[in-house]
């Protein structure tokens, strides 16, 4: 059932003034519109004013009409703040990422909820292909990826670089080369390209990644340093991820030198800005991060 809004409005300024002409001047209506406006209401909802010679008294159905109404202007007051996004402490924040940095930004997300619990987290975790899918399909207002796309309809800006570690089991004298054949590789979905960007660099000339014995894969990024603490390979992963894991004392980070950096990009849909609300919560953790490197 629509409800005329003029009528409405009329209605919440008398319940509020208790009085119809003070209604007319703050509305800038006539007395008699106004008191057409609130009997068409009548008409269709039984009596909802019992006037007297200086207020008026609601029934139960002006309390009820009342109600209705503090209840539309809650409602539009809110489609206006997720609207304009403008709210940075009330609302949805969507954001997908990769495995490696949403291990450590997912806990920093919780973090600032529960310090706004006005705000709603929704984080999933996806490959590039699916972060730039989510995103452009309007599913997710933001995601992380690790190039930074050509595609128009998308906005990238640089969020922080994430370097790449080669992780080894603890207690491993590592002597180079002859320890990682020896131990074997850990894969994972971006091992072998993010293991043939730091070896080739701390070991060119030698033969690739694949020359090296598999002794293990796994697909869930939580999971990956788990046979490498167990002494059953080494692997190579982002900085965060390692970070993430939390038998730190099962592995060890090997140095390699000059470091291999992959830079996260953060997109959006380029024709509308991100909501502030989302702009805040990204700052926070690009800035929590920031400390934990």
């Amino acid at each position: 059932m629509m409800i005329n809004p003029q009528w409405l409005r009329s209605f919440l300024a008398v319940a509020e003034l208790g009085n119809f002409t003070r209604t007319a001047e703050r509305l800038g209506l006539t007395q008699a519109a106004v008191s057409q406006h609130v009997k068409y209401l009548e008409d269709e909802f039984g009596p909802l004013l019992i006037r007297r010679p200086r207020q008026v008294e609601l029934t139960p159905a002006g309390v009820a009409l009342l109600d209705y109404g503090s209840d539309m202007e809650r409602a539009s007051r809110a489609l206006q703040a997720r609207l304009s996004g403008a709210d940075e402490k009330h609302g949805d924040i969507s954001l997908v990422t990769p495995g490696s940095i949403g291990l450590t930004l997912y806990p920093l997300l919780l973090d600032y909820q529960q310090r706004n619990p006005g705000l709603t987290i929704r984080h999933r975790f996806a490959p590039d292909s699916e972060v730039l899918e989510a995103v452009l399909n309007n599913r997710y207002e933001m995601g992380l990826i690790t190039f930074k796309p050509e595609d128009p309809r998308l906005s990238a800006q640089r969020f922080m670089d994430e370097p790449l570690e080669l992780i080894l089991p603890a207690g491993v004298e590592y002597e180079g080369w002859e320890t990682l054949m020896a131990l074997g590789f850990i894969d994972h979905p971006d091992g072998i390209g993010m293991a043939t960007r730091l070896l080739s660099r701390r070991y060119p000339g030698r033969p690739g990644i694949r020359e090296f014995p598999g002794r293990g894969f796994s697909n869930q990024v939580g999971l990956i340093l788990q046979p490498v603490a167990r002494g059953l390979g080494f692997t190579v992963l982002p900085r965060f991820a390692r970070q993430a894991f939390a038998d730190q004392g099962a592995i060890q980070v090997i140095e390699c030198g000059s470091p291999v950096i992959d830079t996260l990009w953060l997109i959006h849909r380029a024709e509308w800005p991100l909501a502030l609300r989302a702009q805040t919560a990204v700052e926070h953790v690009r800035q929590r991060l920031s400390v934990e490197i």
